[in-house]
């Protein structure tokens, strides 16, 4: 009998009220509802385990691993880990030091390994050059003992052409012209261009510029203009001489390739010497020519000046100051001098105005830093001539002039250089040393038509 009968039979007999059996039923439903869930879900997880075990009992077998690729670099790799693995799993208290002093005497170790066959490399191979060198020693020596002489005459043969290559040093090539014009008696030298000039500065290049003058009176002397940073530099540059025909024969034409040095003195890169008397000027020659290795120019050393230059256009102020002078001539008995320097500005040849600087006694490089105002309208500055003369002062006598240099217009060479900077740069000083010239020499200069 089951439930419901007898839960309908209780409630005829009066036992169970009627809401007490409605309870009844809904648990007992309820129940039986769990039950079977369970039931399901136990046969559902049973099912699924059969299938998987029917899967793996159908599924192929699993590949074969490939076989092992042998490189010297994996076995290297395994052999290393294997052995750091090792040092890893050994007991510290076995070792008595730590992993670092473990890392380090292996280090040790493979360096003194090394070391070892290197020596014995060295120690094997090494001999056997050395024993050949000294088999083909022996061999020439015994070939110089029979042929000394002919040994000898080799040797003074390479001396010979190891001293030839020595003074067949390169330093570049120079362009130039020369001409004649029996009419108004002068000499043309033109100067065109130079090629592979050696490099003077620390950067790979030279600053070059050409002198241009006879020998022996150096009465007149010319520069082209500099060019700067250029091993091969074109000039383009007419240069005449009033020389007499005749006159010609016992002088020799100079032309002296120089590097250009704003704080030092100019190097000589290498010069051309033409003898007036080796040469046919009854018709122009224009020809390619290397240059020797230049010599400084000979003649007598009178100093070197410094001097500083400042033009401000919109006051017309022009500030002149001498700095310092270097290596002057002596002028005095006891191999001294007492140097001052003497300014003179002019205008188109006029005399405007005239500065001195203190005197400085017994001094061949004297310091003045001494500087000097003018007022120049920025219309006249173009023509304005500063002239720069440094004297040895006499206290009995007159005043004996050291040298000589001219700035500015008309100037050629470093004067006008300087000059040139100076209006390029306004509001700022520029500063330039002077080789000081002949005194007569500059007046010349001074005379002379300006080109």
């Amino acid at each position: 009998m089951d439930l419901l009968s007898l839960l309908l039979k209780e409630a005829k007999e009066g036992k169970v009220s009627r809401k007490q059996q409605l309870v009844r039923i809904i648990a007992n439903r309820a129940a039986t509802m769990r039950l079977v869930s369970l039931q399901q879900r136990a046969q559902r997880a049973q099912r699924a385990r059969r299938a998987a075990e029917r899967e793996e009992e159908e599924a192929p077998p699993p590949p074969p691993p490939p076989p092992p690729v042998h490189h010297s670099s994996h076995n290297f790799l395994n052999m290393k880990n294997k052995f750091f693995n090792e040092l890893g799993h050994l007991p510290n208290h076995k070792l008595g030091m730590p992993m670092w002093a473990i890392g380090a005497i292996v280090v040790v170790v493979l360096a003194l390994v090394g070391c070892f066959a290197f020596c014995v490399y060295k120690k094997c191979l090494g001999g056997k050059k050395k024993g050949k060198k000294v088999r083909e020693r022996k061999g020439g020596g015994r070939r110089r003992m029979k042929q000394e002489g002919e040994g000898e005459a080799e040797g003074e043969e390479k001396k010979e052409g190891e001293g030839e290559q020595k003074e067949q040093e390169f330093y570049g090539k120079l362009e130039y012209t020369l001409d004649y014009n029996f009419n108004d008696n002068e000499l043309i030298v033109g100067i065109l261009q130079a090629e592979n000039l050696p490099a003077m500065d620390l950067g790979g290049t030279s600053d070059p510029y050409v002198k241009v003058y006879m020998l022996p009176d150096k009465k007149k002397k010319f520069e082209t203009k500099v060019q700067r940073k250029n091993l091969c530099p074109v000039f383009n540059e007419t240069f005449k001489f009033k020389i007499p025909f005749n006159d010609l024969a016992g002088q020799t034409l100079v032309l002296q390739v120089f590097d250009f040095d704003r704080f030092g003195k100019h190097d000589v890169i290498g010069e051309i010497k033409i003898p007036m008397n080796s040469i046919d000027l009854g018709q122009p020659i224009h020809e390619w020519k290397d240059l020797d290795g230049g010599e400084k120019e000979e003649e007598e050393k009178l100093g070197d000046i410094c001097i500083s230059l400042r033009y401000v256009p919109t006051s017309g102020k022009l500030t002149i100051c001498v700095m310092e002078a270097k290596n002057l001539k002596k002028m005095d008995v006891g191999g001294l001098s007492d140097p001052f320097v003497k300014l003179v500005l002019q205008h188109n040849g006029k005399r405007l105005k005239k500065k001195k600087t203190t005197v400085k006694e017994k001094t061949l490089n004297p310091y003045f830093n001494e500087s000097f105002s003018f007022e120049i309208p920025f219309a006249q500055i173009q023509k304005i001539q500063v002239l720069i003369t440094v004297y040895d002062y006499d206290k009995l006598g007159s005043n004996d002039a050291i040298g000589k240099c001219w700035i500015g217009y008309g100037a050629s060479g470093v004067g006008l250089r300087h000059w040139s900077d100076m209006l390029a740069n306004p509001r700022r000083p520029i500063a330039q040393w002077h080789v000081l010239q002949p005194e007569e020499d500059v007046d010349a200069a001074l005379k002379a038509p300006i080109r």
